[in-house]
């Protein structure tokens, strides 16, 4: 491809070396250099590409993009077969997107991007939009915590929103396959390290915002986190956001895009009105009759009113897709998300639920929203992290302690620490309070007391793993997927569900 055409969306300054050159490959990490490609410098935490420049024009690399021009390329040092096109941006984290996004044709400029940025619900929203989208004909792919979703192909992710060239493969990938419209889960990190310029979204989605992910790699405080967010009405043609959140407003203040909001106040474009939260046996779930610029009913499979916000979002966004009411009613009914609120049927008495809580925010929503229900009991059973911040585990022993009416602590990933250790830990955090417990390191064995342990009108919380399906102990992950482990207890303690 030219690099000169690659070059055309962006700003940029030729320090040396002609740019109107075909480039082989758009490669980033200096360990997959090629000849006659063209290499961005990623300054990252613990390495800069930068310090590597004259052995990555050594292995062959044709153009060179930086944001500092290191001294042995101003002095003219480099010797080479023949002059590398050296490239100056101001930011090539940036620059990587805005290349990448040519690299692959500008698939955006096609495909109907949604994206769903929020500390909450981001993952549940996405898979609900996919879930309801498709129920009318249209191809979606998606982009999210848990996978990515291309035709057929389920791709596990490990990061929430990917690099930009992976995100640029992606919706590439998705054309190819014949998809019109990808959702996207969009993280602050994401829009803070560059990963979603490039492109315009057809839609962004605000959901909430609480205090995360605040700390030295991550954002400096709260405002950053909150600046980061508000990225995203920036680069996209219609904002949807929910108005019932104190924040909004300062997160939407430099928004360039028309915005509609929805909530559960009637000052909002779109609202929830009579919520009723629905209990049967072995069944959790919440109605409501959808109105403002909607005028329907709603029940959904998941319960709580955190329920209600995640499926208000999804409709608000399905309504400019045109699809039909009983397509979105019917949709949202099936929808389900792997390791979020995921229940599952061990008995006509008590009910069992796989969620991915895994910090003392998201657990006291998850169990606060379940007190409504009023169970018979909550069960709790979680685990921590190892080589993590012991403050969760006190932080998450106190919340499961105050709400849960039995705490069942047991193994997560452990990693390089002792499950003993972690696990009294999170006992000095329940020793502030009056909540019962039980201790079982074995994280089947804990599964298989909770089941059989399990009284009428119980609900038994399976927290902290969700969608995840290993254990990691000492840098190895070994499967481990709690629904396994549930159907093999049914099966080896003879129970028929």
């Amino acid at each position: 491809m030219n690099l000169k055409s690659m070059l055309s969306r962006m700003e940029y300054e030729v320090i040396s070396g002609n740019p109107d050159i075909a480039v082989s490959d758009l490669v980033f990490d200096n360990r997959k250099v090629k000849q006659g490609c063209l290499f961005v410098c990623i300054k990252g935490a613990n390495f800069d590409a930068h310090d590597v420049i004259e052995q990555v024009i050594a292995d062959g690399a044709a153009a060179v993009v930086v944001e500092r021009v290191p001294e042995e390329i101003a002095g003219g040092g480099i010797s080479a077969g023949s002059e590398p096109a050296i490239i100056k941006v101001e930011n090539t984290r940036h620059a990587l997107a805005c290349l990448s996004a040519a690299w692959f044709g500008h698939p955006a400029d096609t495909l109907k991007v949604i994206g769903i940025t929020g500390t909450k619900g981001k993952t549940t929203t996405t898979y609900m939009v996919k879930s309801i989208l498709e129920s009318v004909g249209y191809k979606v792919g998606l982009i999210g915590t848990i996978e990515t979703i291309i035709g057929d192909k389920h791709i596990p992710a490990s990061n929430t929103t990917p690099e930009s060239y992976v995100i640029q493969e992606s919706f590439r990938k998705m054309l190819d396959a014949g998809c019109e419209i990808a959702v996207m889960e969009a993280s602050s990190q994401g829009f803070l390290m560059h990963r979603t310029d490039g492109f315009e979204f057809e839609i962004g989605i605000f959901t909430n915002i609480e205090p995360d992910h605040i700390g030295p790699n991550e954002h400096a405080d709260f405002d950053d986190y909150m600046r980061c967010k508000g990225m995203l009405f920036s680069q996209c043609r219609l904002g949807i956001v929910n108005g019932d959140d104190k924040h909004y407003k300062q997160v939407t203040k430099d928004a360039t895009c028309k915005i509609e909001t929805y909530g559960l106040s009637e000052e909002r474009d779109i609202f929830a009105k009579d919520i009723e939260l629905v209990k049967r046996p072995g069944y959790l779930g919440v109605k409501y009759h959808a109105s403002g610029l909607l005028d329907f009913d709603v029940e959904i499979d998941l319960p709580g009113k955190f329920s209600v916000y995640n499926s208000l979002t999804a409709l608000a966004i399905c309504r400019h897709f045109n699809v039909h009411v009983e397509n979105m009613q019917k949709a949202l009914k099936e929808a389900k998300v792997k390791g979020r609120i995921e229940m599952v049927k061990v008995s006509d008495e008590f009910a069992l639920m796989i969620d991915y809580a895994h910090n003392a925010m998201s657990l006291k929503s998850l169990l606060e929203t379940l007190k409504e229900y009023e169970p018979g009991r909550i069960v709790c059973l979680f685990g921590c992290g190892g080589n993590r911040s012991k403050l969760r585990r006190y932080e998450m022993g106190e919340v499961a302690g105050n709400l849960a009416d039995l705490t069942v602590i047991t193994s997560d990933n452990p990693r390089d620490e002792d499950p003993q250790a972690i696990i009294d830990d999170i006992k000095i955090g329940i020793g502030k309070t009056d909540g019962e417990y039980v201790e079982i390191i074995d994280r089947k064995e804990a599964i298989r007391y909770c089941i059989l342990n399990g009284k009428p009108s119980d609900v038994i919380v399976l927290a902290g793993k969700g969608h995840e399906d290993y254990q990691e102990i000492h840098g190895k992950k070994y499967p481990m997927d709690e629904r396994n482990l549930i159907a093999e207890i049914l099966k080896e303690e003879g129970l028929a569900v």
